[in-house]
């Protein structure tokens, strides 16, 4: 005789399983990035770059997209990545050691107007040889700003990651900003865009270092990167 509602009902164990996975999952992303993070280089040339020894998660977006501000909320921290006001100040990419299991790189900020010419064409080539370089890169973040959406800056970047054939994640930023039905549909038509690149990954996060929304799945998200998901 079958005792236990688990016996009687298969499907309610898998469903238990799932959930314990699933704040296993939760807890370590909490535990990760509540470890040690530190800044461990600098590189504004790629013979500057150091070697690929664990798993890299990249950030990149338009210049004040808030990209410091993200790993800032990510980390716990309020200046690990420091916030600037002055858009265009990353110009080199920016790598942070995450607990000796994580690497978190912040590339440079694109789409800065009052650049020159020779800089941006400079960051650019950086970028685009780290990306199509790196067998340690698992993803990248692409940030777009919630109150605005894709821009041809963002077009051009997914242009570029969809060449270089690395998966990336658009992470909306700022949606503390938007209300609710702005939100959505900027969400709609982003995600909409997103799906014609075969490198986007289907799911989009709505992120506010504000209020913490989208922080907590981001974490484990990337954790999963970590325990070598």
């Amino acid at each position: 005789m079958a005792h236990g509602g688990e016996a009687l009902n298969p499907d309610a164990g898998a469903e238990a399983d799932a959930a314990r996975a699933a704040q296993e999952r939760l807890e370590f992303g909490r535990w990760l990035f509540a470890q040690d993070c530190r800044f461990v280089a600098g590189a504004a040339t790629a013979d500057a770059v150091p070697a690929a020894t664990l798993p890299e998660i990249a950030f990149a977006g338009r210049s004040n997209v808030g990209k410091s501000s993200l790993v800032n909320a990510l980390t716990g921290r309020k200046t690990l990545a420091r916030v600037s006001i002055t858009p265009g100040r990353t110009r080199q990419l920016n790598f942070f050691l995450l607990g000796e299991r994580l690497m978190l790189v912040d590339l440079p900020g694109y789409g800065y107007a009052s650049a020159s010419k020779s800089d941006i064409k400079s960051w650019t080539g950086l970028t685009r040889d780290y990306l199509r370089g790196r067998p340690g890169l698992r993803r990248v973040l692409l940030l777009v700003d919630s109150r605005h959406g894709l821009k041809e800056p963002d077009r051009e970047m997914m242009k570029m990651l969809d060449e270089a054939a690395v998966s990336y994640q658009i992470v909306l930023t700022k949606s503390d900003k938007p209300k609710g039905p702005e939100l959505a549909r900027v969400r709609a038509a982003v995600g909409e865009e997103a799906a014609r690149h075969v490198a986007a990954h289907p799911e989009l996060v709505s992120t506010s270092a504000v209020s913490g929304a989208g922080i907590e799945e981001l974490r484990t998200a990337l954790a999963g990167f970590a325990a070598g998901e």
